[in-house]
């Protein structure tokens, strides 16, 4: 019985790679009906090759995490692929999947992309800040791109950003052979069409695995991360959270906060605090029985 990560699933079938050069394609054993396991790409798992040269997996190894949408597991980092030009990045959307990320020990990556065209030095000062690897990344020029291969190297990376913002094409520059496809981003709409259907991990030259995803809306359906829990999910945060004058403080108009005291001293950047006020609300909002399938 061989040991493999699943890198693609289609139509019932789990394409898994067991280190040969191509993977292995494979059903799920009933038992794992019976378990209410559904295998997800990026699951470590056993399999059993048949004489036929297809296979069957027989267990699904335990999981350091899972997201939802996409349906992945096992990932040690989000690369968020970000722009300050059309399609211009909201930074709220990056700031959910910071703190999203934080809550499955995950680790993130910014990348601000398309700098030869505005090199932002403003979300490159924020998130080095914040503590995050953040890199200036051109797809065109090859800029950033020795670096981003270098944090890739032996790693489970799942690429994520708004569409159009040139996640496939960074990938293709560091991977030729992936031959990704890629569309242009509508001068109109200031955004891309999604060009990648599924989840699917391909093997790095360097050791590792790497995912293109549809986009930010993919991660939408997560569950908010609970209003107690959210200030740590934020590293700028943390020297601050135990300074407050009063116990349970929650970091949005509290006197004596000592977080609010580092946004008005520039310690944290406001935007940053502007979106944890939003995901505290979401939070408030959120009612776990609507959301029940």
């Amino acid at each position: 019985m061989n040991t493999g990560r699943i890198v693609k699933a289609l139509s019932g079938f789990y394409y898994v790679d067991c280190g040969d050069s191509e993977p292995l394609t494979c059903r799920g054993r009933g038992k794992l009906r019976h378990q209410q396991m559904a295998p997800l790409v990026g699951d470590e798992v056993r399999v059993e090759q048949a004489d036929s040269g297809e296979g069957v997996i027989d267990e699904v190894l335990p999981r350091r995490n899972a997201f939802r949408r996409p349906a992945v597991a096992n990932v040690d980092q989000l690369v968020m692929i970000v722009c300050d030009t059309i399609p211009v990045t909201d930074p709220f959307l990056i700031d959910r999947l910071t703190s999203m990320a934080a809550r499955q020990d995950c680790q993130c990556v910014i990348c601000i992309n398309k700098c030869d065209l505005v090199r932002s030095d403003r979300l490159y000062s924020i998130y080095t800040e914040a503590g995050y690897p953040t890199l200036h990344v051109s797809a065109v020029t090859g800029e950033g791109i020795d670096q981003l291969t270098e944090l890739l190297k032996d790693q489970v990376s799942v690429f994520t950003g708004n569409s159009g913002a040139g996640k496939s094409s960074i990938l293709n520059k560091m991977e030729p052979d992936f031959s990704i496809p890629v569309a242009e981003v509508s001068q109109k709409l200031g955004r891309g069409r999604h060009t990648t259907r599924h989840v699917e991990l391909f093997r790095l030259r360097t050791g590792g695995f790497v995912a293109d995803t549809p986009g930010f809306s993919s991660f939408e359906n997560e569950t908010p991360c609970p209003r107690e829990e959210l200030a740590a999910t934020f590293p700028e945060f943390r020297p601050f959270l135990d300074k407050c004058r009063f116990a349970g403080c929650t970091h949005r108009k509290e006197k004596g906060c000592a977080v609010l005291a580092a946004v008005d001293r520039g310690e944290i950047p406001a935007s940053r605090h502007k979106s944890y006020v939003r995901l505290y609300q979401e939070a408030e909002e959120y009612k776990p029985w609507e959301h029940k399938k």
